[in-house]
């Protein structure tokens, strides 16, 4: 006899809140920390976030200067932190970054996998190389480097934060290849959690919306360039839409001390994926036809930077300046 949908309900619910309840939280006092992409945007913001809480970070970018400026920023508010510039995609790099880690704080507790690029374009104007250049960042850069990660995460009982998307969970238009990896990376961190906890390793991954981090300025931006950054500017720091980064690395890092498995981050993301999952033909239909208002491919496929096709709209954005000044993006 099957029970009743709201007593199956209950048990769920009453299930979720015994494991918060018996679950102790992860302390981070102390802990090291490596954030991959930690020298501006939201791997900053994490990078801020882990040390207010008495971490001390390793933070992992390709520019020196782009690092030299968040950890000066970091050390004025008294926390401790060391930098490595490497490359997510260069195995050496990868294994030199762990080492450089355990040499310095003496081991490796948390590794945070903020690193990711993101296009932006309509799907005729994305190339197979497209495709595979962002799988390298998003998706196998963080597999790699969970590896070589592992015997230190295995000796101090450690963590993992993996940063995917709500675009893991529903694909949007004009964002083909971000969410092709982005899928790819969500079903890479159901994997660690499940096969590592039996070796004391907790994976947690997050799933956030728009973020006002200033990051759209390096988003590689294809067909009418102009128009779509003005659209992509716009949308990644409207108030209503995108999600302080202050408050998103808060709920971040609150979910990886929690020990959750999987947490979307802004409520537009929670909806999206509870939209996705309770009604997935009419959300296929709202994104075709949401398609159909955004513009058009281009004879070539060309990309830019997003700070090559900023216009006098994007530019005066004065949340959007505030966001790339604090987040060390100009």
């Amino acid at each position: 006899m099957r029970l009743p949908k709201r007593l199956m309900l209950a048990a769920g619910l009453g299930a979720l809140a015994a494991r918060r309840l018996l679950n102790a939280p992860y302390p981070l006092s102390g802990r090291s920390v490596l954030i991959t992409g930690g020298s501006r945007g939201l791997g900053l913001a994490l990078a801020r976030e882990f040390t207010a809480r008495g971490a001390r970070v390793m933070l992992l970018a390709r520019s020196a200067d782009e690092l030299d400026r968040a950890a000066a920023d970091l050390r004025s508010e008294g926390a401790t932190v060391h930098t490595i510039t490497a490359d997510v995609t260069v195995q050496a790099d990868l294994v030199r970054a762990v080492e450089e880690t355990a040499r310095v704080y003496g081991g490796l507790d948390v590794l945070v996998h903020s690193a990711g690029i993101i296009q932006t374009g309509p799907l005729e104007n994305m190339t197979e190389e497209d495709f595979r250049q962002i799988m390298e960042v998003n998706a196998f850069a963080p597999l790699c480097l969970t590896r070589a990660a592992l015997p230190l995460l295995r000796a101090r009982r450690g963590r993992v934060l993996i940063v995917a998307s709500v675009g893991g969970k529903v694909a949007v238009p004009h964002l083909g290849p971000y969410s092709f990896s982005k899928f790819a990376v969500t079903g890479l961190g159901q994997a660690l959690r499940a096969e590592l906890a039996r070796e004391g390793v907790g994976v947690t991954t997050v799933c956030p919306g728009l973020m006002r981090t200033g990051s759209a300025r390096h988003a590689e931006v294809k067909g009418q360039q102009k128009k779509e950054y003005a659209l992509f500017a716009t949308l990644d720091n409207f108030p209503v839409v995108s999600l302080d980064a202050d408050e998103a690395a808060r709920r971040i890092v609150n979910a990886l001390v929690r020990g959750d498995a999987e947490t979307m981050i802004g409520g537009p993301a929670l909806l999206l994926r509870y939209a996705q999952a309770l009604a997935p033909q009419l959300t296929a239909d709202v994104m075709a036809l949401t398609n159909r208002v955004l513009p058009g491919p281009t004879t070539h496929n060309s990309a830019v930077r997003g700070y090559e096709a900023e216009t006098a709209l994007t530019r005066r954005n004065p949340i959007k300046r505030a966001a790339e000044a604090e987040f060390n993006e100009g």
